[in-house]
């Protein structure tokens, strides 16, 4: 189960360094230590302790939160080969292009909300005493082409909870790529402990209604005239599945 309880590090350094970490996505160590003002041999204590505890790794010479999302899937369908992976900092850009091009479709607004947001922060991946969130990716030739987002806040009693946003570029779409997407990122939520995830989504997109209901989501709620679309009111649907 997701745990609301304080993240514990045993030392208040240890927690500024990863909460430095955290916030920012992919930092320099060196500059973490000079902006944090923690001398040399201490930074290299309690970063060996944070990696130890499997809290930080070091990836290219830049420090990362660790969050457990396993490996890289290769997929070939219609002659069309691409994997699915967990995001990493480098993609975030990747991501909010993929995600700000689908909402131009005038069909995701939360989606677009999302972008909006990681756009905002500059850090892809977060796990904090508020809230978590994860990404995996389908790359086509290494460029991103879907997308699936799980936020959920670390409140007590939301804490059985996720809400969950999922995409793909339009000339992909039909191979797969995005039931793929919606199955790792369920995958994950589950391993997390997480029991129930939403999604919301404008009525006027009826193939996302259809997809997610082929994938045994249900409509839970119908909020009318909740969005304002090219100068209409377009009723929110919004759906859950359980883990």
């Amino acid at each position: 189960m997701v745990s609301s309880q304080p993240l514990e590090f045993g030392h208040d350094d240890r927690r500024r360094i990863y909460e430095y970490v955290e916030r920012h996505g992919a930092v320099d160590p060196d500059d973490a230590r000079s902006e944090l003002r923690i001398d040399p041999s201490g930074f290299r204590h309690h970063v060996a302790i944070l990696k130890r505890d499997g809290r930080l790794e070091a990836v290219d010479g830049t420090l990362r939160v660790v969050l457990d999302a396993g490996t890289e899937e290769e997929y070939v369908a219609d002659d069309l080969e691409f994997h699915v992976r967990p995001a990493r900092q480098e993609d975030l850009s990747g991501i909010v292009g993929a995600i700000r091009q689908v909402a131009e479709e005038k069909t995701y607004i939360e989606a677009e909300s999302v972008a909006d947001e990681i756009d905002h922060e500059e850090a892809l991946l977060r796990h904090n005493e508020l809230e978590s969130r994860m990404f995996f990716v389908a790359t086509v030739d290494q460029d991103v082409v879907g997308w699936v987002h799980l936020h959920a806040p670390e409140l007590e009693k939301l804490s059985h909870t996720a809400e969950l946003t999922v995409g793909v570029l339009e000339e992909y779409r039909g191979h797969g790529l995005g039931s793929h997407l919606l199955s790792r990122g369920l995958e994950w939520a589950g391993s997390r402990g997480y029991e129930r995830v939403y999604q919301s989504v404008p009525s006027s997109n009826d193939d996302a209604v259809a997809f997610l209901e082929a994938h045994d989501w249900e409509i839970e709620a119908i909020r009318e005239d909740h969005y304002k679309l090219n100068g209409h009111y377009v009723d929110e649907v919004m759906l859950a599945i359980e883990l």
